[in-house]
């Protein structure tokens, strides 16, 4: 039975979900965007069907078309309260990250998510990528050993050409500076690979040379894992001239692997004390060059809800997922605001804690 999808936000991000959505033979009812011409630019760009619906209001759509999936591809700020309408309307969704930009919304959005009996995937479409589902394999296979540290780099470049498009990008309403919005994919796959639980976090933000945004340009943090393992994140958008690049290390005791690329998608090295499988045949299958930094995740990410719709399952990336993603930036942003060291896990915190920072 072919799905009856929607989506909302016609944005920068909204051709992968559209793309994703084609190639996974969901039936696109509508668009919808608060800018008209933004939706006859995807349906002219992809070749939808004139009779594709189109709507400025969503709640108008959510009535009218009764999809069975919808994608949120909104400014940020929008996610938390777009998704518990959706919700309450019986929709199930993909949430573009970050799932919300507070953690109370984000524990909306799962209680209510299982009281109404609907899927909701958090759209961090790089957990997909070749590279790293090999890595989550030899982490499942316990390959690595006991798990030292792991680090994620995210080193680009935005400049302000970057931001006019957007009067929402940088804002503490709507965004978050670097680490919320460039380097949550990253950040993601390093809790998720050192299991997630994290006793600690100290952070550093500064706004370096982004005076035209009210968040952080740069983020620096370590954090303690409850396994033991550590963890180093570097995130930025001060790289001259362009992007440099996006890596993630994971080091056990027997195990040393790196994956590079536009968007980890590269892995560079592939060392193990068990020696079952040769490093450059690794580096050799498992390696992407997609034409950006999103990657190819989508269309398997859109295939694996769609079947975790069909088959009442949970999807391989979940709300709790989006959550701990969430969590972690917030707690690098508290832990740069208050000066020291910050438990968790966190209850209670939001993006707007941090309005003035940089000021």
């Amino acid at each position: 039975m072919t799905l009856k999808y929607a989506l909302i936000g016609c944005g920068r991000i909204s051709p992968n979900h559209i793309a994703a959505a084609i190639k996974n033979e969901l039936e696109i009812v509508a668009l919808c965007d608060i800018v008209p011409e933004n939706i006859e630019d995807k349906i002219s760009k992809f070749n939808l069907p004139e009779a594709t619906h189109r709507y400025t209001d969503y709640q108008e759509m959510l009535e009218k078309e009764k999809p069975a999936l919808v994608a949120i591809c909104t400014e940020s700020g929008k996610h938390g309260q777009i998704a518990l309408d959706c919700i309450e309307a019986g929709a199930n969704l993909i949430i573009e990250k970050p799932i919300a930009l507070s953690l109370e919304e984000a524990d909306e959005i799962i209680q209510k998510a299982k009281e109404k009996g609907v899927k909701v995937s958090a759209c961090h479409q790089n957990r997909f990528n070749k590279s790293i589902q090999k890595i989550r394999e030899a982490v499942e296979q316990e390959r690595f050993g006991r798990l030292l540290h792991g680090a994620a780099h995210i080193r680009w470049n935005r400049g302000e050409d970057y931001y006019k498009q957007a009067s929402w990008r940088g804002t503490w309403e709507q965004d978050g500076g670097a680490l919320m919005n460039q380097c949550i994919h990253n950040i993601d796959l390093l809790r998720w690979m050192m299991g997630d639980e994290i006793m600690e976090v100290v952070g550093m933000t500064d706004n370096l040379k982004h005076n035209f945004i009210d968040a952080e340009d740069l983020g620096l943090a370590l954090i303690k894992f409850a396994n033991g393992s550590y963890g180093i994140v570097e995130g930025t958008t001060n790289i001259f001239p362009t992007n440099l690049e996006e890596t993630l290390y994971i080091f056990g005791d027997k195990g040393t692997v790196k994956a590079g690329g536009k968007s980890v998608n590269i892995i560079e090295e592939w060392q193990f004390a068990d020696k079952l499988d040769d490093p450059d045949e690794v580096k050799e299958t498992y390696h992407e060059n997609p034409p950006n930094v999103y990657g190819f995740g989508h269309n398997p990410l859109y295939a694996d809800v769609i079947d975790a719709i069909q088959t009442d399952r949970e999807p391989y990336v979940t709300a709790e997922d989006g959550r701990r993603a969430l969590e972690l930036v917030l707690a690098i942003y508290k832990s740069a605001a208050e000066g020291k060291s910050v438990k968790l896990p966190l209850a209670k915190c939001s993006t707007l804690d941090f309005k003035g920072r940089f000021n």
